[in-house]
């Protein structure tokens, strides 16, 4: 019992010193908690909405899949015929059956010619008005549509676009353009997906949205005499089955659930990723904070083993004290992570997905898996602490210096981190000489392990080296007082090496993605300087395909030699009994002219000819084919077919397409006009010396088409390097929480630092260091300290990216590029962070008093 109390007494004694560490526990449990609360909040909203949107029995066209497929490469969805609700009605146990016309193929436009749609990628989506769709949204207002020339909008569209009653719009689609008007607009009751919802009534949006009857899905409706699973399969015995699905409620429900489920598990596994990064770091400033606190305390533990305690008991006094931080900076961490989550959920709602509070999902699992986790860490991080101060003697209670230091361990432990960061640079390095993928993965993935376990030992045996090379250029011109800066810097060597190893470690991640990004963009840039021949290049910006209105525009522009379309076209082949899926790039002839496909193996030409395709190295290799083998190819909505192979194309032959090349003629042997997928992108030539005209030409034709957009070859390039720099953007925000924590891991260093030399900086101070020095001579500690950590980082970092570009040059991105800008910064903001980390502590040094810093023992 006198154990805990002498814990909690120590604990409370010293709580100002523990403030920073339980901040990293609470930091790190709130990004794990807030996550758990986040997703889980997401998928119960769906849930809600998808079981509250069904009816008791679901019919869908398609053999598998969800309501969250994709939008068909053809733009067009499979229809049922109109029949199909009138043998439904006359099945026994059906009350209603009510059929709906659905498609995401489509771009709405508004009066100021500006796309109505969301920009993030969700659809459009267009949609008959039937009372089904009161299960989600409230009673409209204003007055349904009625006729071709009648459209109803949803709420959040009309704000988001500045929309209302009597405004035009007009929806382009694959069966060509229209123009309505706004007689009445609608509200969710439910979340609000993220998507535009535009509703016709029946026979227009059959009109519009499929050119013609039928109806994409139909909602059955029971009438209480049978079980869901019943009415089911009466509907399935009435109704031709073949390529629709018969789905009960519930299996509905939870084959949506299953499919954004696995979405959501994505996001999850990546968001606790980066909390575990965060978790990490902040080790290292729970193990600083105790290895100091047991320091300052030597002389007074050196007095509890003299009056009797044992070594355990010493041992569990530390642990005690770990366990209390780890439960307080736990609880506090779940309480912050339900705030992030709402926090987060009231991001989505800006870019238009609302989650509402009410739906705000709390398992029991979260709380416990966050301070079962924090506590874990806090333990762990405290336990060599809590060793070291169970080997204090009572001896020591007459001695005024700290824990005198292991030289043999120190050796020891410096041996054991030059062993494996130099097994993890050989690992590195055999990235280099790996032929796939998964090799060089593998070594990645063990070089990046043992490196960074390795620096995090071996950190402490650099600081001699490192500190005094960088005080040279740093620090001696401040004199004196940057001479004792130094000193400070290189007195505890293990203090010092583990503060600059947790901003070692997001340093090196940031430094690491940067050389990803820098190669991705150097190595798209050169492959688009040396393949791509074409003027222009036409996509939409809203990831979808480009509509036959579009192409037919820019195929009409003026001042063009040459257009070509590239279409995506999946197929099953077929090679010596083996089967697989496969993506194609189908092009037309004049392809060729617009984008140069380097060859492994055959000509170009050969792979285009009738008859025959090109297929990338990587397959190739992976299903042993070779030019001039004969492979069994299923288009996707055609038939078998034997096609040659005529060509097999280099890693990174096109930054654009596929590595599978087909010709459209062949394509078209096989597949139907109706089912040709559209094209996902045009390229054009301009008339010798009419680039600037063709351009023109191309901009007005293509003017009432807000969602297309023309570049050329520099804006393409910059095009690409703006997505891989927003990727990057969003990363580095993650990273930001790790960063957060190594920075208070500096602070609190520095302020245990401060009341570890209390009595030194009252000698100090009084035989004539001023207050001013005092507070300089903190500040450049703290700057050689996180100028140290950056050091080690960057290097580290450079080493990761460097082997991570290894892997990207086996996919055709040979090109390794170093960010200096981002080097610069990451330097330039490590030595920032040193001076903010400071601020507190060298002013909290200079108000000391000086009698009673001398006076202190």
């Amino acid at each position: 019992m006198s154990v805990v109390k002498t814990s909690l007494r120590n604990f409370l004694a010293h709580k100002g010193r523990m403030i920073l560490s339980g901040a990293a526990v609470a930091l790190s449990v709130a990004f794990v908690c807030g996550t758990l609360v986040f997703t889980a909040t997401m998928q119960t909203t769906f849930d809600k909405l998808f079981a509250e949107s069904a009816s008791d029995v679901m019919i869908q066209p398609g053999e598998d899949g969800s309501a969250m497929d994709e939008s068909p490469s053809t733009g067009r969805f499979d229809a049922m015929p109109p029949e199909v609700i009138g043998e439904i009605e006359a099945v026994d146990g059906v009350e209603t059956a009510v059929g709906i016309v659905e498609s995401t193929s489509i771009v709405a436009v508004g009066p100021d010619n500006e796309s109505v749609g969301p920009t993030g990628g969700a659809p459009t989506i267009g949609l008959n008005w039937t009372h089904v769709e009161l299960r989600t949204m409230e009673e409209p207002e204003g007055a349904l549509p009625e006729g071709p020339d009648e459209i109803m909008i949803d709420g959040d569209t009309a704000d988001s676009s500045g929309l209302g009653i009597g405004d035009t719009i007009r929806i382009m689609g694959v069966n060509g353009t229209t123009e309505h008007t706004v007689t009445g607009v609608v509200e969710f009751a439910t979340t609000n997906p993220g998507a535009a919802v535009v509703y016709f009534d029946t026979e227009t949006a059959q009109q519009v949205l499929l050119g013609g009857e039928g109806f994409t899905g139909v909602y059955v409706d029971g009438d209480g005499s049978v079980s869901d699973e019943v009415l089911r399969d009466r509907v399935a015995d009435a109704i031709d089955t073949s390529g629709v699905r018969v789905l009960t409620n519930a299996e509905y429900t939870q084959e949506n659930q299953d499919a954004l489920g696995a979405i959501f598990n994505v996001i999850q596994y990546v968001l606790l990723g980066f909390a575990l990064i965060a978790l990490l770091v902040g080790v290292f400033l729970i193990v600083n904070t105790f290895t100091m606190l047991v320091a300052q305390r030597t002389r007074e533990i050196g007095l509890f083993r003299a009056i009797g305690a044992s070594r355990r008991q010493v041992n569990r006094s530390v642990l005690l004290e770990a366990l209390i931080l780890g439960v307080v900076g736990s609880v506090l961490g779940f309480v912050l992570g339900v705030g992030l989550a709402v926090g987060l959920m009231a991001v989505m709602g800006a870019f238009g997905l609302n989650l509402s509070t009410d739906d705000l999902t709390i398992s029991t699992a979260v709380p416990i898996t966050g301070i079962v986790l924090g506590i874990t860490v806090t333990l762990v991080a405290a336990y060599f602490p809590a060793r070291r101060a169970g080997k204090i003697t009572p001896m020591a209670a007459l001695q005024d210096a700290g824990l005198p230091g292991d030289k043999r361990a120190g050796r020891i432990r410096a041996t054991i981190g030059a062993v494996l960061t130099v097994a993890g640079a050989l690992m590195l390095f055999l990235t280099t000489t790996a032929e796939r993928t998964v090799a060089a993965g593998g070594y990645l993935g063990l070089g990046i392990l043992l490196t960074l376990v390795g620096m995090v030992v071996f950190a402490p045996a650099l600081v001699g080296g490192i500190v005094k090379a960088l005080a040279v250029v740093l620090l001696r011109i401040f004199g004196p007082i940057g001479r004792l800066a130094e000193r400070n810097a290189l007195r505890n060597p293990n203090r010092t090496g583990g503060t600059a190893s947790a901003l070692m470690i997001g340093l090196a991640l940031v430094t690491s993605l940067a050389v990803v990004g820098s190669s991705m963009i150097a190595s798209a840039t050169e492959e688009i300087d040396r393949s791509i021949g074409a003027d222009f290049i036409v996509q939409t910006s809203n990831f979808q395909p480009v509509l036959p209105d579009a192409a037919e525009a820019v195929r009409n522009a003026d001042h063009l030699a040459a257009v070509s379309e590239m279409r995506g076209v999946s197929a099953e082949v077929t090679a010596d009994g083996d089967s697989f899926e496969q993506s194609f790039s189908a092009v037309d002839d004049s392809f060729p002219d617009m984008i140069r496909v380097e060859m492994a193996e055959g000509s170009f030409a050969d792979a285009l000819a009738p008859g025959a395709v090109a297929i990338g190295s990587a397959r190739a290799d992976t299903e042993d084919l070779a030019v001039g083998d004969e492979i069994t190819v299923t288009f996707e909505g055609g038939e078998e077919t034997t096609l040659t192979i005529g060509g097999i194309t280099a890693p990174g032959s096109n930054p654009e397409a596929m590595p599978a090349y087909v010709s459209m003629e062949t394509v078209r042997d096989s597949v139907p006009e109706s089912e040709l997928p559209l094209a996902w992108m045009l390229l054009a030539i301009a008339d010798e010396g009419q680039v600037d005209a063709a351009r023109e030409s191309l901009d007005s034709a293509l003017e009432p088409m807000p969602q297309m957009e023309v570049r050329d070859q520099a804006e393409y390039k910059e095009m690409i390097e703006q997505q891989i720099g927003q990727l990057l953007n969003m990363v580095y925000g993650l990273l930001a929480l790790a960063i957060i924590v190594a920075i208070l891991g500096v602070v609190n260093t520095l302020a245990l630092s401060v009341v570890e030399r209390t009595r030194e900086i009252g000698l100090m101070r009084a035989i004539g260091l001023s207050r001013r020095q005092l507070r300089r001579m903190i500040r450049l500690e703290a700057v050689v300290i996180a100028l140290f950590g950056a050091l080690l980082g960057v290097a580290m970092g450079l080493a990761w990216g460097a082997g991570a570009q290894q892997i990207l040059a086996l996919e055709g991105m040979e090109v390794l590029a170093l960010p200096w800008f981002t080097i610069a910064v990451v330097f330039v903001g490590a030595a920032l962070v040193g001076l903010l980390a400071a601020l507190v502590p060298a002013f909290r040094a200079g108000r000391m008093n000086i009698l009673d810093a001398v006076s202190t023992e």
